[in-house]
């Protein structure tokens, strides 16, 4: 169109196109103008619906912790901090678009809004960030370092999602690297900016949302889960005779600790002895026959009081004068522990009932007694009783003796295969845990070994990384699959025991 010697009119129809071209591009720069403050107004309606919503979730939160704090107390003391942190963080970013839009008479004139020079001069100062631009990088790292500090434990699939959404690192761009902020804020037009502004808010929104109805979703997955059912039988009577057939039904029913009632009736009484989510009874049983038991309960649901009937009879029989040997833990004793038993034979007091075995001796309360086996796959514990009419009742039992079982590697309170970035790991804490064990056991772990592919392995002495082990972790690639072996550990009150090495754990690099 340049080239050559051009005709006077052919010179005024290429000056006419140009200024064609001009105005369309000053037209569609307008419009798009106008579709970032669209956007900005959708965005910011939407945020308002996503803020009561989390509002009227952290009250459903508060109510749930005031009527079952041990359930709810950690979650709603987290989700609180979650709310405080966001909220703060939104209204640093509503100030800001405040700020930028002072000096615009009519909010709504978003084709007038197509200025860099304010955005520019308050986050840039030369080739480098003025304090305020510095303090806007600092606000957003420390919002992603803080929520990401208070969910790590108890949300930790969300941290990757929320360090994507605020990353503030050098973006790539045609020339190279490019600082995040140059790249989102340098030289873009004014309703560009408040509309960033505003996303970052939906962000916030979004974020609070998730964490949320993560901490209520792993609280629901856990009241459903199928370890809160115990098994409840249900008679067709409370007594059968020798030689008929035992008639009822068994079924599954929920069964939660941290559950109080805040009133329970049993038979015209009120019963103020709960635990473990269930009314203690302690009355006398009556003379022999069938006997009622009717009541209620009653919980606090969403500030209102639910009643649940009690409508149940027992059996009162003649005593028996069997003997009765139950261990309190199962039908085995463990080696290394001591291991509490219950022996009694009813219709004889305790002080007339005499219970031996290698390693058994009496302790604190009726009929209560401690077993600490020494060698050998079975113990024998012989139990006899005088009666009233002087007669002698004598009974035995055996009992297995099983070692501690082997303890599961863990990393974390976690076990099996774990991911974690490569900065969790080196500052993570390695223990030896009994999953599913009887007994509340404390293991201290002596040492480790950590091997990163394509390093040596390493041989750690404690429970924690040294300096070895993390120089290695360094070296590690996203992806790459830590393992950590031969974990040694101590029972804590009984080094004497040798605890077998716990399982391997491993640890895929994110």
């Amino acid at each position: 169109m340049a080239s050559g010697k051009l005709s006077p009119r052919q010179k005024m129809i290429n000056l006419m196109y140009l200024i064609f071209i001009a105005m369309i591009a000053m037209q569609m720069s307008k419009e798009v103008l106008s579709a970032f403050g669209y956007m900005n107004e959708k965005l910011a309606d939407n945020n308002i619906t996503a803020i009561k919503k989390n509002d009227a979730t952290l009250a459903n939160l508060a109510t749930k912790a005031s009527e079952q704090p041990e359930k709810y107390n950690t979650l709603y003391s987290t989700a609180k901090k979650v709310d405080e942190l966001s909220k703060a963080f939104s209204s640093y970013l509503a100030t800001k678009k405040e700020l930028f839009l002072i000096d615009q008479e009519d909010l709504k004139n978003y084709e007038a809004m197509d200025k860099t020079d304010i955005v520019n001069e308050h986050f840039f100062k030369g080739d480098g960030f003025t304090a305020e631009g510095q303090e806007f990088l600092d606000h957003i790292n420390g919002y992603r370092g803080a929520i990401i500090e208070l969910i790590k434990d108890s949300s930790p699939g969300l941290i990757p999602t929320i360090e994507k959404r605020f990353d503030t690192s050098d973006q790539e761009t045609a020339d190279g690297k490019q600082a995040w902020l140059t790249n989102r804020y340098e030289g873009f037009p004014l309703i560009s900016t408040v509309t960033n502004l505003t996303s970052m808010q939906t962000d916030i929104a979004t974020t609070q949302s998730e964490i949320f109805g993560n901490l209520l979703g792993g609280q629901l997955e856990s009241d459903v889960s199928m370890s809160n059912y115990k098994t409840i039988l249900i008679p067709e009577k409370s007594a059968f005779f020798q030689g008929e057939n035992f008639k009822g039904k068994i079924v599954l029913g929920r069964y939660d600790a941290s559950l109080k009632p805040s009133e329970v009736v049993v038979n015209g009484k009120n019963i103020t002895a709960i635990e473990d989510g269930g009314a203690i009874l302690d009355f006398p049983a009556g003379n022999v026959g069938e006997r009622e038991i009717k009541g209620k309960f009653v919980f606090m649901e969403n500030g209102k009081p639910v009643e649940i009937e009690i409508n149940s009879t027992y059996a009162v029989i003649p005593k028996p004068n069997s003997a009765v040997i139950s261990a309190d833990k199962m039908n085995v004793v463990y080696r290394g522990v001591p291991n509490p038993m219950t022996i009694s034979i009813p219709g004889i007091p305790d002080n007339l009932v005499t219970a031996t075995g290698v390693g058994l001796r009496r302790a604190n309360g009726s009929g209560k007694y401690i077993m600490t086996p020494g060698s050998g796959k079975e113990v024998k514990i012989s139990v006899s009783g005088k009666m009233p009419n002087g007669q002698t009742v004598s009974t035995s039992q055996n009992f297995r003796i099983k070692g501690i079982p082997s303890p599961s590697g863990s990393i974390r309170k976690q076990t099996g295969y774990v991911k974690m970035p490569k900065t969790s790991l080196e500052k993570a804490t390695v223990s030896a845990i009994l999953l599913d064990f009887d007994f509340d056991l404390v293991l201290n772990t002596s040492g480790f070994t950590i091997k990163v592919p394509g390093q040596s392995a390493v041989v750690v002495r404690g429970s924690r990384m040294n300096a070895q082990a993390k120089k290695a972790i360094a070296k590690a690639k996203r992806g790459d699959v830590i393992t950590i072996f031969d974990i040694k550990s101590s029972l804590a009150g009984n080094t004497t025991y040798k605890i077998k090495s716990a399982s391997a754990v491993s640890i895929e690099i994110q």
